[in-house]
């Protein structure tokens, strides 16, 4: 399974990301710049955290108009497994690749440390290897993740399954309605979420539930394509 790390100026999280997957799975990966416009020979996707442009404007509008969107959006199209974490979501979002927005944190401020997360759908390819309603230590690293929709988007998101990660009760850390940490598309193949689980790939990181992640990936792309699985 090949897989492209999409790296815009101001991207600081690609070298985290490139790793999780080489050390976690083992497979192909490649820094992809933005400037790229063919993203063919990849099966996954990952849209890392940072601050790309400088988080001018407002985060991810500017990256949402690099050249590799385009073909970003085609590959979401062709059913290709796309995550994007912190900053990836939203560009995702910006680039309508998911529904809704991120404002700032209620607190008004960066808010860096280990979150609990629950799996809201375990049926998801990037979840997989979770637990329906099983709670996940994933860190988070953001100031603007409270993530907004209205009520309709809302309700459509609930009724689809699409929210996939929630922060614990009680515990949310922005003010994100429904205390939502992370959505897919209707497809199921675009996920994107704030927390990040390339920080959460060895015990050494204070948790290793964010491996699952990766291996989720990897097991439903080989069991679509009837790859055998290699121990």
């Amino acid at each position: 399974m090949n897989f492209a790390v999409l790296v815009f100026p101001g991207s600081n999280c690609d070298i985290d990301c490139f790793k999780a997957v080489e050390e976690t799975i083992g497979q192909p990966v490649e820094y992809v710049w933005h400037t790229e416009t063919d993203l063919s020979k990849y099966d996954g996707i990952i849209v890392p955290g940072g601050f790309s442009y400088g988080d001018y404007l407002r985060c991810g509008a500017i990256a949402r108009f690099a050249p590799v969107m385009n073909a970003l959006v085609q590959a979401a199209q062709q059913g290709k497994y796309i995550l994007g974490i912190c900053n990836g979501f939203q560009i995702l979002l910006e680039s309508g690749l998911l529904p809704g927005a991120m404002l700032r944190n209620e607190s008004l401020k960066f808010r860096c440390h280990a979150a609990m997360l629950q799996v809201e759908n375990a049926a998801t390819p990037f979840t997989a290897d979770y637990k329906q309603g099983e709670l996940i230590n994933i860190p988070i690293a953001h100031g603007e993740g409270n993530y907004y929709c209205d009520d309709a988007t809302l309700a459509e998101l609930q009724t689809n399954k699409q929210i996939v990660f929630r922060y614990e009760a009680g515990s949310n850390p922005n003010g994100s309605v429904d205390d939502i940490a992370g959505i897919c598309n209707k497809a199921g193949n675009v996920l994107g979420m704030m927390p990040h689980p390339e920080r959460a790939v060895h015990e050494l990181f204070g948790s290793a539930d964010g491996k699952r992640m990766f291996t989720s990936i990897l097991s439903t792309w080989r069991e679509k394509h009837g790859a055998a699985v290699n121990g």
